[in-house]
């Protein structure tokens, strides 16, 4: 595959730091901070970037895994957020050969409607459960994530990057 220009070789991930992500990511979704509506959901960023960078790794099925224990931890209805993680992780699987030709604010607004989508079916199947209506400010939510994607790049990728090689020799 030929590499877009200015992008650099990064060194293969580490498994045991891409689950750790994950489970940190898990932690911070997990801290009570009451019912807020805006609230971003890390998880869900942090899925969708592992799905988009390492789709072979981290796929559907983890992804319905973390959203049943999600709805048990919230108390929400058992498949609310495993329906809404899973259809979230199909798509960013299904678009990340595209997005990662993309600058990084370009990937934020690529992955917006994704938000977006995953937060609209949590929505439908509470209210479609008969739950309340939680109120405008969930919008807000979707509109974080894509703003966090940029600082969860710089971080998730860290330890991939190469530092600079001094060797004039060598070109890779």
């Amino acid at each position: 595959m030929i590499m877009p220009r200015g992008s650099e070789l990064l060194l293969p991930v580490n498994p045991v730091f891409l689950w750790l992500s994950l489970l940190i990511a898990f932690a911070f979704n997990l801290v009570p901070l009451g019912r807020q509506p805006a609230m971003p959901d890390l998880l869900a960023l942090t899925l969708v970037f592992w799905n988009v960078h390492q789709p072979r790794r981290v796929g559907v099925g983890v992804a319905f895994v973390f959203g049943l224990l999600m709805d048990v931890h919230q108390g929400a209805l058992l498949g609310q957020h495993a329906l809404a993680y899973t259809l979230l992780s199909f798509f960013a699987i299904t678009i990340h050969r595209r997005l990662l030709w993309f600058s990084v604010p370009s990937q934020a607004l690529q992955v917006l409607p994704l938000f977006v989508a995953a937060h609209a079916v949590a929505l439908i199947v509470r209210v479609a459960a008969g739950g309340m209506f939680p109120g405008w400010s969930l919008m807000f939510a979707p509109l974080i994530e894509a703003l966090l994607w940029l600082p969860a790049s710089v971080i998730l990728l860290a330890p991939q990057r190469r530092p600079p090689d001094p060797d004039e020799n060598r070109p890779l």
